[in-house]
């Protein structure tokens, strides 16, 4: 099992990365003329959190292959050994599985409107049919619940830490697009966040 984790670590984050951030954002860009990434640059409160967001992506980046080329050391490394068991660590690798597999989803189900950030010069369609009936924010949504299945699949303080801070950058994120979606689309989406749930709707 150790040397599963060793391995299935890293090639799920990077297969992560390549089709979610690279893969969607170059179908979409292809579609719209421009890149789709419309983080700010600057140093403003809301550019802060997209730094941040960067350095987390690089910190996780690293910690997996540091795990990759020397696991025995990195896996044992703050251990939460009150949760390492077989049966939540096969929990969490379904769960990492499942959730790349509804971030894809919903990145397909947003089509031209995906972006990294909020775009402020282009007017895209509110996206209120597939997961996002059950979600306003499912792509968020998969992420946190991957860094969740990561913390069971490697119980470790640094796992850990990546769920806790991933999970407030991605809220600060979901309140700054919710202030967008507001002003753009006015009652239209009053209408469905009064109707689905910010994360998930379970009627």
């Amino acid at each position: 099992m150790a040397d599963f984790i060793r391995f299935f670590i890293p090639f799920y984050f990077i297969l992560f990365f390549i089709i979610s951030f690279v893969g969607i954002s170059y179908k979409v860009a292809k579609k719209i003329g421009k890149n789709p990434n419309v983080l700010p640059k600057g140093d403003s409160a809301y550019a802060l959190v997209g730094i941040y967001f960067k350095m987390m992506l690089l910190a996780l980046f690293v910690y997996t292959m540091l795990l990759l080329c020397f696991p025995e050391d990195i896996s044992e490394m703050f251990k939460i050994h009150l949760l390492e068991h077989n049966f939540l660590q096969y929990t969490g690798i379904i769960v990492m599985i499942i959730a790349l597999v509804w971030v894809i989803m919903a990145q397909l189900q947003m089509k031209n409107s995906w972006r990294i950030g909020v775009d402020t010069t282009t007017k895209t369609e509110l996206i209120t049919h597939g997961l996002f009936r059950f979600s306003r924010n499912p792509i968020f949504l998969g992420m946190t619940v991957s860094l969740a299945g990561f913390f069971l699949v490697l119980p470790t303080a640094f796992a850990f830490s990546f769920l806790l801070i991933g999970s407030i950058l991605m809220q600060i994120q979901i309140r700054l697009e919710e202030e967008y979606l507001i002003k753009e689309h006015g009652q239209m989406y009053l209408a469905y966040k009064k109707r689905v749930q910010r994360m998930l709707s379970l009627y």
